[in-house]
């Protein structure tokens, strides 16, 4: 197995924060991708992971479990934000460590599971400056869905964990409302970045992207952990309310 660095290189210590006393954060070291996150929610029967790194992320994440005082065997789903590689990349591993529910958004199931190939990203200029033209859709490996999820539909872990519907960055982008902690994992929908709270980057449809901001802000969640950056751990819900768009297209 690949180490957790891509390309090979040494596996670090996992990189994990507290952001409430059930939730945690691990940063998937990357190349050129910008602070990628997974996150954990810890309960006594088990742990639900909430998307996957890499295609060789699986034992860094191993690592995190064990540094939490888990197992491989402990994990119940994987819940997958978008289908892209960087965030779906090691569940179809993953999946294979214990009797694992997978879970994604109906708009992504098919991209996730391999059957239909997902559509590229729209660059803007300025996006163009930080990642070169997309000549492929970013699949992970193929991974079955043994559930398809909608905006409403709940969860039972973290006190019923609601599916919110952030289409824009992908068809079928999902965030998760998580009302134990009070906070919110919203993929790629937004980002943290440089100090600031931005709309996602590299999306498939702009437009929808931005409306889905006032979805994620309407949770009215103190925390939010974003898919690429660091934590908001307070106020978080007005901080997306007032999200910035760096990488809007010029005019």
């Amino acid at each position: 197995m690949r180490s957790a660095y891509r390309g090979g290189m040494p596996s670090p210590s996992p990189d994990l924060q507290q952001l409430a006393p059930s939730l945690y954060r691990l940063r998937i070291p990357t190349g050129s991708a910008h602070l990628l996150n997974c996150y954990f929610w810890l309960d006594e029967d088990g742990v639900t992971l909430v998307d996957t790194g890499w295609p060789d992320s699986a034992e860094l994440i191993a690592e995190a479990l064990t540094a939490l005082g888990r197992a491989r065997s402990d994990v119940r789903r994987i819940v997958l934000t978008n289908f892209h590689e960087d965030h779906a990349g090691s569940a179809a591993e993953i999946a294979t460590w214990s009797s694992v529910e997978v879970i994604a958004g109906a708009g992504d199931a098919a991209f996730v599971s391999g059957t239909e190939r997902g559509p590229l990203p729209v660059l803007t200029d300025l996006e163009k400056t930080i990642h070169g033209e997309f000549d492929e859709p970013s699949h992970g490996p193929p991974c079955r869905v043994d559930r398809v999820v909608h905006d409403g539909d709940v969860l039972d872990f973290a006190g019923g964990a609601r599916i919110v519907g952030v289409p824009g960055h992908t068809p079928g982008s999902i965030a998760l409302y998580l009302p134990d902690a009070d906070a919110v994992l919203t993929g790629d929908a937004v980002a943290e970045f440089n100090g600031d709270v931005i709309l996602g980057v590299f999306d498939t449809d702009r437009e929808a992207a931005s409306r889905s901001l006032a979805a994620v802000a309407a949770t009215g969640a103190e925390i939010a952990g974003f898919g690429h950056g660091e934590a908001v751990v307070a106020n978080a819900s007005d901080r997306v309310s007032a999200a910035t768009d760096p990488f809007a297209p010029a005019g």
